[in-house]
């Protein structure tokens, strides 16, 4: 049997098609159905999950939007990312589930429109009233329609005969007061449980795959805390800037866009003590517990960043886009220390840095340990596992060896786990794909709890605020270069990160 088959077998046996399997009348209503998320993200997520037979055959999918569009508009539209090999048969199959309503966000008898378009879907499906439904209400959307939306849903589509699951998207709030009223607002129309706050770097491959790694191997947990581990770096790097997008950008930056969720959201993946079940509320307490022990940020711990024209001109500044103000102090770059008050990371310093505009796209983590006490040999260099979450997913460890043939000399080396090569055959789905299906399935592991979210908000508030009020200017750095001047001696003078004094170069699988 070939690896694919297998562990395509392996993936259904562990849950993965409890939703298709259980066939439950299913309706999923895709709001902002008009917009770039839903149309590069959403209905290719789901389209994925048709292919794989991963959806109840009982089925409807609704967009939703203020935009006027006919029928065949809005199909063009959901499938124009589908990619030119997507097989016709199965678009025009996936199609045939798919509908579209067009109506305002705040508007009652909109809502009350879609909820009989829903209702007449599910007739079809041959259920009624009675039956166990499934209605799954996703917000493709801006944060300044979420409450409106969520209150027409409640009101006006809500049945509470039926099962009821609510996918917000970020950001969720600007700050922790603002985090805390959307929670509020939100807690107040539906319950936790029916609520799932999607981040889609949970989703990732490699992010999913940390939980395995550290509690399946005997080795790695064994090495994870502070008696082995010097620090921890966590980077997120675009090679591109806001592309026409700055005045949205401008109001959130760097640390609101990536750090307090994506990153953050990984940190306490990696930190996190072993759950007593992989059952969500397990994982999600472990999380949480390590984010209440986080300290608030410093800014003497931050380096901020804002990229300008390219050496040769040909890629703009961020404030050469005319969206963005031009006394703008938005960082496009954010790196910070973070400190773990708990007994297995006491003494650890994290650094989680993120940027535009950058030399090229990564997204990994890299866990640095400690010299070799009394080592027989110099200490040349140390150890390090390295995550790559993107472009390709990989994991390596980098180790010391003798170098090979007649020489006693020392060299660095890696002992690699690439997909590409190791898992050729396997396509790994995107992240919302995933998501998507673990909302189907009712499964709420791999997202936002209220409580997280609020210890999130809690340690990067204090410094937002105190860079808005201080007007704190980023330091400037070119487009296409590794950051603003200091960004490497920063993590070697605030944690002690330490480079090898071997020659080592780790090649990507092409």
């Amino acid at each position: 049997m070939s690896k694919s088959s297998t562990s395509s077998q392996g993936s259904l046996t562990c849950g993965l098609d409890r939703a298709a399997k259980e066939n439950k009348p299913t309706t999923i209503v895709v709001f902002g159905a008009s917009g770039d998320l839903a149309k590069k993200k959403t209905f290719p997520a789901l389209f994925h999950l048709y292919q794989r037979k991963l959806l109840p055959s009982r089925i409807s999918i609704i967009g939703y939007a203020r935009t006027q569009m006919s029928s065949k508009e809005f199909h063009k539209r959901a499938t124009s990312a589908f990619g030119s090999d997507a097989d016709t048969t199965s678009v025009e199959d996936f199609l045939k589930l798919c509908t579209y309503v067009s109506g305002k966000y705040d508007v009652p008898e909109d809502f009350q429109a879609l909820c009989t378009e829903i209702e007449k879907r599910e007739q079809a499906l041959e259920c009624d009233a009675s039956s166990d439904r499934v209605r799954v209400y996703y917000m493709a959307l801006p944060p300044s329609v979420f409450v409106d939306v969520a209150t027409q849903i409640k009101h006006n589509v809500y049945d509470g005969s039926c099962t009821n699951r609510v996918v917000i998207e970020k950001p969720f709030g600007h700050d922790l007061e603002s985090s805390r009223t959307l929670s509020t607002d939100i807690g107040a129309l539906f319950d936790e449980s029916e609520v799932f706050r999607i981040d889609h770097y949970l989703g990732k491959e490699m992010v999913k795959n940390i939980l395995t790694l550290r509690f399946a191997n005997v080795f790695y947990e064994a090495v994870w805390n502070r008696h082995y581990i010097s620090n921890v770096q966590i980077t997120f790097k675009e090679p591109f800037g806001t592309e026409g997008r700055g005045g949205y950008f401008d109001q959130f930056g760097m640390i609101r866009d990536v750090m307090q969720n994506h990153l953050l959201q990984v940190l306490s993946i990696v930190a996190m003590n072993q759950p007593e079940s992989l059952g969500a509320e397990d994982v999600r307490d472990r999380k949480t517990e390590v984010l209440r022990r986080i300290l608030p940020i410093q800014l003497e711990d931050t380096l901020l960043g804002q990229y300008v024209a390219s050496a040769d001109g040909s890629k703009p500044g961020y404030k050469d886009d005319s969206t963005v103000p031009q006394d703008s102090i938005t960082p496009t770059f954010a790196q910070c220390v973070l400190h773990v008050d708990n007994d297995r990371w006491r003494g650890v310093p994290w650094v989680i840095k993120a940027g535009k505009a950058l030399n090229e796209a990564k997204m990994l983590i890299r866990i640095q340990y400690k010299d070799m006490p009394n080592a027989l040999f110099p200490n040349l260099a140390r150890n390090e596992l390295v995550i790559q979450v993107s472009p390709k997913e990989s994991m390596y460890i980098k180790t010391i060896v003798k170098e090979p043939g007649l020489s006693t000399n020392l060299a660095m080396s890696e002992l690699d786990l690439s997909y590409k090569t190791r898992y050729h055959d396997v396509n790994i789905p995107d992240a919302y794909a995933t998501l998507i299906l673990d909302v189907l399935n009712g499964d709420h592991s791999n997202f936002v709890r209220s409580d997280e979210l609020d210890e999130a908000w809690r340690i990067f508030t204090p410094l937002l605020h105190q860079i808005e009020k201080e007007r704190i200017a980023p330091k400037p750095y070119e487009y296409g270069s590794r950051g603003p001047e200091g960004a490497y001696q920063f993590v070697e003078d605030r944690v002690g990160y330490k480079r090898t004094e071997l020659e080592y170069h780790w090649e990507a699988p092409k």
